[in-house]
């Protein structure tokens, strides 16, 4: 200890260059609760890293990330089939168990390390360096899909300015001398054959793509060139575009909110919306279903936040953007399941009294074969309820109870209970009740440019958490991020074609469940169990509290140690079970029955679906046991600058074994330099033992100078 004692007090100069940076040590302290705990906290100067031009560009840009197409389409389904308003409750508990501190979690890492995901894992500990690169992975798979379903909206943004909508009625054909509906869209409706035939033209199951469709091609080439146009500067050209794609969606919800709420209707759907079925909450699918919703709506385990946070001064207030972002993403999804439920209720009205006047036409056809004292019943759709039932039996006499053929049951109930999610909401069920709204080409528009919004938003945080961590490997540092963010958009554009063949939407359900879902599931597990335990949520504690000058309270300490982990790791184990016990199956729609059938995935796709889950999975235990068995070097390819705060026990053996840097023998201390001519890492050693044992770590290092 005498070594350590002679150098605390020291200031030395460490005869750098002028053009280097140069370094004071300050005393050592020694903290008497910690058993021995030594801490050296040493300034360096940091290296210049790309800023948000204004906190409102990154809150925007947060918001734009959160605030997704899970919002308008995902959640307003899991209203529907959960319960209603009890569908709330477990939606709010999982927000504040998991929600809030895990995008807690990323939001101080990345203003902390001031690195993207790849950079951070790797400075926390090499040894747990996949979690970046698999968060990487994840990333760029759920890029690719999603920017399809950008080009689908383009497609539909392009065909709303067309007048009538071609969504609004059926396509004729020729049959002899006549001109009739085609027979498929008769037998589904307008909208249903404008999105499989017209729009996706499905194939009839995974193992039958028929081809690229070129419309789809050209759209999602517009989609991609317009991702690379706005994020290909970084946070300078993205952080200006999120004014739009944060406000709009916004301004879109606002008038939609004015109308809707006026249509008639509009009262069931919300009625329908807001009544609680509490026996729902004793469903475990349905906290599952909360817990998965708020996982993902939050845009956790991405890496983008993370790389967002890093363009952060270091004394943001990120706990209080942590809970504005989630305050708002409640709202958010509340408040457009608000606008869905009052136009799902509007047309759930008119297709009930399309139902009753299909009833009474068909009535009328038969009304001189039924009893006397029936004839004179005149049904409305203001007395339906009360008299049909009274004829249904004389009308099924005559029918000998096969009036199914001919009658239709009439339910305003069972209409708002047809769920439907995602695509089928947007493109099918929403579409059909545009198309009813007096001025539908307006409406049209206004929407799909609302998705579209949406989407892109999204769209740019995920390509940036991708992007981000490319640029900070040092193969890349030399390439302009114009270029790298090109090729990047390059290669997507290439494997996303496999979206726009005739099995482009099952493909896209077999990214989303296994490379998007899973892997993320698993990510968010090993992020807040290596910041917890790894790390140590005392030292991230201390991190919080220097950045916003404020210690997280007790509640935050419960989540990061115990019940977050506890919560994601339940998530995991109820997922893997859940995909045992049910085997996955996709909609595969049959032109010749004119709907979706529900069949497995082929073996072949099941093991396209394991790489893709293995993907998200694989690079956490590989970089981990390679690292712990030396098989690669222990120095990352991270080069940005980090700020090394080095804690170690009175032996100093902790921090030999934790830090992973090289050392010299001669206990003294040692600054590594890099190409760019600022320091990495500092260490100072005071037990020769210590590096004798560690010496074998020391191959990959790089040239020192005392």
């Amino acid at each position: 200890m005498e070594g350590s004692k002679r150098s605390a007090g020291l200031q030395p100069s460490l005869g750098l260059d002028d053009n280097d940076v140069h370094v004071e040590f300050s005393p050592l302290r020694q903290d008497d609760d910690e058993g021995g705990m030594v801490t050296l906290d040493v300034p360096v100067a940091e290296v210049e890293r790309a800023a948000w031009g204004s906190k409102t560009q990154f809150m925007l840009s947060c918001v734009s990330l959160s605030v997704g197409l899970g919002n308008v389409w995902r959640f307003p389904y899991l209203v529907q089939q959960d319960g209603g308003g009890a569908f709330l409750i477990p939606y709010l508990i999982m927000m504040v168990l998991e929600g809030a501190p895990l995008f807690l979690m990323e939001l101080g890492i990345g203003q902390k390390m001031r690195m993207g995901s790849l950079g951070v894992w790797n400075n926390i500990s090499p040894w747990w360096g996949g979690i970046g690169i698999a968060s990487t992975i994840v990333s760029f798979c759920v890029g690719l899909y999603y920017n399809v379903i950008i080009a689908w909206c383009f497609y539909y943004l392009f065909n709303s300015f067309l007048s009538p909508l071609p969504f609004s009625s059926c396509p004729t054909e020729a049959v002899g001398n006549l001109t009739v509906p085609v027979a498929e869209c008769e037998m589904s409706s307008e909208t249903a054959y404008f999105w499989f035939r017209q729009t996706i033209d499905a194939g009839d199951s995974i193992s039958e793509p028929e081809g690229i469709r070129w419309w789809m091609a050209l759209c999602l080439t517009l989609s991609w060139l317009l991702v690379w146009f706005c994020i290909m500067r970084g946070i300078q050209s993205s952080g200006k575009v999120v004014y739009f794609t944060a406000l709009f969606p916004y301004m879109i919800l606002i008038i939609f909110f004015g109308r809707a709420v006026t249509l008639k209707g509009a009262g069931a759907g919300l009625k329908h919306m807001f009544t609680p079925d509490m026996s729902k909450l004793l469903n475990p699918n349905v906290w599952m279903d909360a817990a998965c919703q708020v996982f993902y709506s939050l845009g956790l385990a991405f890496g983008s936040l993370i790389a967002f946070a890093s363009y952060n001064p270091m004394k943001n207030d990120c706990k209080r953007d942590a809970i504005f972002m989630c305050a708002i993403t409640v709202f958010t999804a509340t408040f457009a399941t608000i606008d869905i439920f009052a136009v799902l209720g509007f047309k759930a009205v008119a297709n009930y009294e399309k139902c009753i006047h299909h009833n009474t036409a068909k009535l009328a056809s038969i009304l001189d074969q039924l009893p006397v004292h029936t004839r004179n019943i005149n049904v409305t759709i203001d007395n339906y309820e009360e008299t049909w039932p009274d004829l249904l039996p004389h009308i099924q006499d005559i029918y000998e109870n096969q009036t199914h053929q001919h009658f239709q049951h009439c339910s305003v109930e069972e209409q708002l209970n047809e769920a439907a999610e995602g695509t089928g909401l947007a493109f099918i069920v929403f579409t059909q009740a545009i198309v009813e709204l007096p001025g539908s080409n307006f409406w049209s528009i206004a929407f799909f440019m609302m998705l579209l919004a949406l989407g892109l938003g999204s769209q740019f945080g995920t390509m940036e958490g991708v992007i981000t961590n490319l640029f900070d490997m040092k193969i890349f540092a030399r390439v302009r991020k114009e270029v790298l963010t090109g090729c990047v958009c390059l290669i997507s554009l290439l494997i996303g074609l496999i979206f726009c063949t005739g099995a482009g939407e099952y493909w896209l359900m077999l990214f989303d469940t296994f490379a998007g879902s899973m892997g993320l599931i698993f990510i968010a597990f090993f992020e807040v169990m290596v910041i917890s335990y790894v790390y140590g949520h005392k030292r991230f504690t201390d991190d919080i509290e220097k950045m916003i000058g404020q210690r997280p309270g007790l509640y935050w300490q419960a989540m990061w140690r115990f019940i977050s982990p506890l919560t994601i790791f339940c998530i995991v184990v109820s997922s893997i079970v859940y995909r045992f016990m049910n085997p996955p199956e996709y909609p595969a729609y049959k032109k010749e029955l004119a709907m979706a059938k529900m069949e497995l995935y082929p073996t072949w796709a099941m093991f396209v679906a394991f790489a893709l889950l293995l993907g998200g999975i694989l690079p956490v235990p590989i970089v981990y046991f390679m690292r712990r068995f030396q098989c690669i070097r222990l120095d990352s390819d991270i080069h940005q600058a980090s700020i090394k705060r080095v804690e170690t026990t009175m032996s100093t053996q902790g921090m030999i074994r934790n830090e992973e840097l090289p050392r010299n023998d001669s206990g003294v201390w040692t600054v590594y330099k890099s190409s760019k001519n600022f320091l990495e890492g500092i260490m100072f050693e005071t037990s020769k033992e210590t590096a004798e044992r560690q010496a074998g770590q020391s191959a990959g290092a790089r040239s020192c100078a005392e």
